[in-house]
């Protein structure tokens, strides 16, 4: 078992140093602005906050919502402590990263989760928008492998989990909706 585990970590790595191959300067500059959208969570936030407020928008700013809470909750309140699984970067002290080092764990990448949380949710309600989202969701989970701080599991798990946490909130608010004319 020990053996399959070592082979899979080290097939990791080879994707990470691939990726890492492909850095240029500019990207380097770009990466960690855009990756720094997803940081806890907050440029989602806010977009469902704002689509809240636009009654065309409400459902899906509330579903992006209780998708986000269910991340939280799912990943950084409970697998990231349980896994306690290091960050890619740490095997490698001597490493430069492009961001400040982080003091949480690395599965899974919460980046990815609210990512594709936030885009299922928005697309099960606006089918273009979501489209967008998605697009931005991917963009913001390469960025987690770029900056070397999310193994490709990690990053799987959170786009998994994410599209299931959008589906289940979609469902809720919408059996919410139609039961009580809640919003």
């Amino acid at each position: 078992m020990q053996y399959i585990a070592q082979n899979f970590l080290q097939i990791e790595f080879q994707i990470l140093d691939w990726i890492a191959g492909l850095r240029t300067e500019w990207l380097d500059a770009l990466i960690p602005i855009i990756s720094a959208f997803g940081n806890d969570g907050i440029g989602w936030i806010i977009v469902a906050v704002v689509l809240t407020c636009i009654p065309k928008y409400r459902k899906a700013g509330l579903t992006m919502g209780l998708a986000l809470i269910f991340c939280l909750l799912i990943g950084n309140m409970t697998l990231k402590p349980l896994i306690a699984r290091p960050r890619p970067y740490s095997y490698f002290p001597e490493m430069t990263l492009l961001i400040a080092p982080l003091s949480d764990f690395s599965f899974p990448s919460g980046h990815t989760f609210a990512s594709f949380a936030s885009a299922t949710a928005l697309y099960l309600h606006h089918k273009r928008l979501g489209i967008a989202a998605y697009i931005l969701a991917a963009i913001i989970a390469f960025t987690r492998l770029y900056l070397y701080v999310h193994f490709p599991s990690d990053v799987l798990a959170g786009l998994l989990l994410g599209i299931v946490s959008g589906w289940v909130a979609y469902h809720i608010t919408t059996a919410i909706q139609r039961k009580r004319r809640f919003f």
